[in-house]
């Protein structure tokens, strides 16, 4: 993605869109405009909506970014947008990871080039046709994952960040489910993969016979050891009582023969 374009933020600040790149955390990148009537509202609802199912927080671990491709907007517009968004995310201290952007024509026509994305503008309706979805980008700008349509969800969003990050955010538990999950370009989904499935499900098992042949061998071991301590301490036991009966019978011996005897 060209990340020097030049764009206005919902505050009226002058801003690039490389500014929210580059801080190794993945950006959520949506094309809409803000006078939609109806399929932009349904997009920004449905990505707020799947973020809102996930942990992971704008601002910390990604960062949402929503692109006008109408450049008549203005900032004012896209404020009430944000503002809009956070109500319904429901979590106001986010407010730092959501960007709402107006900018020029030429660089519309630049980012949305570059992402691949179509849209016309019916001069009869004064409305734009166009298509509907999110794109997940890397933090260095590439594009990572695409996901189509108004409803994005919650898992294949949460795998689409934990790809895009390289790992760098997401559970343990995460990255072993996105092992057996693969991204289909076609569909735009993440689905389960057959062969990877078993592949994890041979080397469990393999697993499990290894550390039962361990198990079995150590409790083998503790066993001869405890008949080896047993005997042992069996042995000890009779070596202790054989010298005490000695010696209790060679003094015994002694005291009879040190007896003095007596003539008249």
């Amino acid at each position: 993605m060209p990340l020097d374009l030049p764009f206005r933020d919902e505050t009226g600040r002058s801003v690039q869109l490389g500014d929210y790149f580059g801080q190794q955390r993945p950006v959520v990148l949506a094309f809409v405009y803000y006078g939609c009537p109806m399929l932009c509202d349904q997009v920004e609802q449905g990505v707020v909506g799947a973020l809102r199912m996930l942990s992971f927080n704008p601002g910390r671990d990604y960062e949402v970014v929503f692109v006008s491709f109408d450049p008549r907007e203005t900032p004012e517009m896209a404020a009430e947008k944000k503002k809009k968004a956070l109500i319904h995310f429901r979590r106001p201290e986010t407010d730092s990871g959501w960007h709402f952007l107006s900018g020029s024509k030429e660089s519309i026509e630049a980012v949305t080039k570059a992402a691949n994305f179509r849209y016309t503008f019916d001069a009869k309706s004064n409305l734009f046709v166009h298509a509907s979805g999110v794109m997940l980008l890397t933090p260095d700008g590439r594009i990572s994952r695409y996901f189509y349509g108004v409803e994005f969800p919650g898992h294949d969003m949460r795998f689409g960040l934990v790809d895009a990050s390289a790992g760098k955010i997401g559970t343990p538990i995460d990255h072993v489910l996105l092992f057996c999950y693969h991204y289909d370009p076609t569909a735009a989904v993440y689905s389960a993969s057959i062969l990877k499935l078993i592949r994890l499900g041979g080397v469990l098992t393999i697993l499990c016979i290894v550390g039962g042949i361990l198990i079995s061998r150590r409790r083998e071991s503790w066993r001869r050891h405890e008949i080896c301590a047993s005997r042992f301490r069996a042995h000890w036991n009779e070596e202790l009582t054989k010298p005490c009966s000695r010696n209790c019978q060679f003094i015994r011996s002694k005291r009879q023969t040190s007896r003095p005897t007596w003539t008249r």
